[in-house]
C-alpha cells in the first residue's frame, strides 16, 4: 500500500520539477543542504526518496546516495533521471540494508507518508554508523493537525489564522493538494521525540526555517506567519 502516491506520482512530478516546489526551494533545501555540507557524509540513504530530487542534490556533492521508496512510478522516474546512482524498492519499517551501512539518513517530509513510524526510526537509527546523521525534514505538527485545511479565510478570502484541532490524537487523513490525493499522518511532536530519544539518538539541530530572503515575497507571508516545517538533525553515539 502506498497511500495514494501510485496514483498520484505523474501530478507529483510535474509539481516538483527539478527545484522542487516553494516549500522545499525556498525554506527547506538550504537549511537541509547546509546541515549535509557540515556533516560531509561519504555515504547516505533518503528513506522515501521519491522521484528522486533530493539524492540528485546529495550526489552533486560527492555523495555515494542510495534512494528508497514504495512507490514503483516514482522509483522508475528517480532511474531514470539518474541511471547511475541506487535506487531500491522498500519500506521505512523494514530496510533492506546492513547495520551501520551509511553515515547518513535523510527523511525529508516523508515521516508524514509512513504508517508504522516506531519500526521506521528504530530502522533509520539501525543502518546508521555510529557517528553518523539522522537528518529529518517535517511538516510542524500543527499542520498535519489541520488534516488538510491550512488557513481559516473571511468572506473576501484573506487569511485570518492557522487553522488545527485535535492536536494530541495521533490519525490519517486523505490530503488533496494540485491534483495529489495521499494519505498522511498526524502525531504530535512528543511522539517524534519520544521515538527518537528511545533509539539513544542525541539532538544536535533543530529549527522552523522560514523562507530565504530570495524567495518570493508574497509567497513567503504565509511560510513567516505559520512555519509549516520543521528540521532535525540526530547524531547516533
Amino acid at each position: 500500500m502506498t497511500g495514494g502516491w501510485e496514483q498520484s506520482a505523474a501530478a507529483w512530478i510535474a509539481d516538483m520539477g527539478e527545484e522542487g516546489d516553494f516549500g522545499r526551494r525556498f525554506v527547506l533545501d538550504p537549511v537541509m543542504m547546509e546541515r549535509v555540507r557540515l556533516a560531509r557524509p561519504a555515504t547516505a540513504l533518503d528513506v522515501g526518496c521519491g522521484e528522486g530530487r533530493f539524492c540528485r542534490r546529495l550526489k552533486a556533492l560527492g555523495i555515494a546516495t542510495t534512494g528508497l521508496d514504495p512507490t514503483q512510478a516514482l522509483l522508475a522516474q528517480a532511474r531514470k533521471r539518474d541511471p547511475g546512482s541506487d535506487y531500491v524498492d522498500g519500506v521505512a519499517a523494514s530496510l533492506p540494508f546492513a547495520s551501520g551501512a551509511f553515515d547518513l539518513v535523510v527523511s525529508y517530509l516523508s515521516l508524514i507518508d509512513i504508517p508504522g513510524i516506531a519500526p521506521a526510526i528504530a530502522e533509520m537509527t539501525r543502518v546508521l554508523k555510529p557517528g553518523g546523521r539522522l537528518l529529518i525534514a517535517n511538516l510542524n505538527a500543527f499542520n498535519t493537525a489541520g488534516d488538510g485545511i491550512s488557513w481559516i479565510c473571511d468572506d473576501e478570502g484573506n487569511r485570518l489564522h492557522f487553522a488545527f484541532d485535535g492536536y494530541l490524537a495521533e490519525r490519517s487523513a486523505w490530503i488533496d493538494y494540485r491534483g495529489i490525493r495521499v494519505l498522511n499522518y498526524h502525531r504530535p511532536l512528543s511522539t517524534y521525540m519520544a521515538l527518537l530519544l528511545q533509539q539513544g539518538l542525541r539532538l544536535d539541530y533543530f529549527a522552523e526555517p522560514a523562507p530565504i530572503p530570495s524567495a518570493p515575497a508574497e509567497r513567503a507571508k504565509s511560510y513567516v506567519r505559520a512555519p509549516w516545517f520543521m528540521v532535525m538533525e540526530w547524531s547516533k553515539p
